[in-house]
C-alpha cells in the first residue's frame, strides 16, 4: 500500500500532474449539457415574472379604483387612469393599465399589458373581481 502511494507521489513530483485532454472534455460536456437544460427553464421564469407583474398592477389598480368610488359616492363613472394614480396606483416598469371602454356608474374594465410580453392583454372586471389571462 505505502509502495502505491509512494509511486503516485514520485510522479506527481516528476511533472506528471493535471487532466488529460479527455477529462477536460468530458467536463466541457457536462457543461453544455447542464446550460442547455437550464436557459430554458429560466426564461419561462423570465415570462413568468412579467405575466406576475401584469396581474399585481391589475390588482392595485382596481384599489385605487375602489378608493376613487368611496370618494365619489360609489360612482365609477368619470374614473380615468389618471386618477388612478392620483388615488394610489402606482405602475411597475414595463408594465401599462390603462381603462377597457368607459367606466359606467357600477362598474369599469381595465386592461393590462407587460412591454416584454408581446402584446398579450389580461384584463380586469369589477364585476366579477376575476383577472383573465390572455388566449394562448
Amino acid at each position: 500500500m505505502h509502495a502505491r502511494i509512494r509511486e503516485v507521489m514520485d510522479k506527481r513530483q516528476n511533472g506528471e500532474k493535471g487532466f488529460t485532454l479527455i477529462e477536460l472534455l468530458v467536463v466541457i460536456i457536462i457543461i453544455g449539457i447542464l446550460a442547455a437544460i437550464a436557459i430554458p427553464a429560466f426564461l419561462n421564469q423570465r415570462q413568468k415574472a412579467w405575466a406576475s407583474q401584469v396581474e399585481s398592477d391589475l390588482k392595485n389598480a382596481a384599489i385605487a379604483a375602489e378608493s376613487y368610488a368611496v370618494g365619489n359616492n360609489g360612482s365609477y363613472e368619470d374614473l380615468t387612469t389618471d386618477l388612478l394614480k392620483s388615488n394610489g396606483y402606482n405602475p411597475t416598469k414595463d408594465v401599462t393599465v390603462t381603462l377597457d371602454g368607459a367606466p359606467t356608474v357600477s362598474g369599469y374594465k381595465l386592461k393590462g399589458v407587460n412591454a416584454n410580453l408581446d402584446g398579450k392583454t389580461w384584463t380586469y372586471d369589477s364585476a366579477t373581481g376575476v383577472i383573465t389571462p390572455p388566449a394562448n
